[in-house]
Parts: C-alpha cells; structure tokens; sequence
C-alpha cells in the first residue's frame, strides 16, 4: 500500500475569467522583465494599445481575448524553449536579443523578428526554438 497522494484534478482551466488574465500577465510581467522589454516592445508584443496596458498593469485585467492568449501562448512557449536549450538564465534571456545567423533572422535578432507586431513573427520564432531543441511546434 502506497502513502503517496495523488494530485486531484482540478478540471478545465477557463481562460475566461479576470483571475485568469491576472495570472497569465503576472507570468508576461515576469517575462518582460527578464527580457527587459520596453513598453513599446510590450505592446507590440501582446497586440494591445498603451492604455490597455496600463491599466493591466494597474491589476484591471478584465477576461483577455483569443488573440492575447494566443500570443501569451508564443511568448511563454519562447521562453521556455530558451530555458531548455540555454539552461543559464542570464544567456536564455539575452538571445532574444543577440544577431542571429539563422536563414529566419537575417543577422537581426529574435525581438527584431517578433517586433513585426503579427502573430506569426511570433509562432515563427517559437517553431524556430522548437526545432533546435528537437521538439514539435
């Protein structure tokens, strides 16, 4: 007979809910600063005006909609991707910065790449990242 517990399933998570945007930025609020992202570079990134985002960062959420989740989904994707292929966190959070040689960058870097404000500019640099660590975007 075992003594270990087994974690209870708490079901579906809805992203619907203004607890959930909070937790969700807290984790993009963390990001930005690991990556010293300016407010422009946040904006940009997330796909929302200033005003929006001050007033997330005032903690007025509001639920978020489908596209800032997805590019949460990016974002966060991205980051732990750094995490995995350069395990010191100090150069995880630099290469978004760096010159890149890859054929995707053209010399630029990373944030270059992602500053073109699209979803895609996102999704391109995570499937980058995914395929260098061997995983599937």
């Amino acid at each position: 007979m075992s003594a270990a517990l087994k974690p209870s399933d708490p079901g579906p998570v809805d992203l619907n809910t203004a607890s959930a945007a909070a937790a969700a930025l807290r984790s993009f609020w963390r990001l930005a600063d690991a990556w010293k992202l300016s407010v422009a570079e946040q904006t940009t990134l997330l796909g929302v005006g200033r005003t929006t985002l001050y007033q997330w960062k005032q903690g007025k959420p509001g639920p978020l909609d489908r596209h800032v989740l997805e590019r949460l989904s990016y974002l966060f994707g991205i980051y732990a991707a750094l995490q995995i292929l350069l395990p010191v966190p100090e150069r995880a959070d630099e290469w978004i910065r760096k010159a890149n040689a890859a054929p995707l960058f053209a010399g630029r870097s990373a944030l270059d790449r992602m500053m073109g404000g699209q979803v895609a500019d996102l999704f391109v640099v995570r499937q980058y990242l995914d395929a260098q660590r061997g995983g599937k975007a």
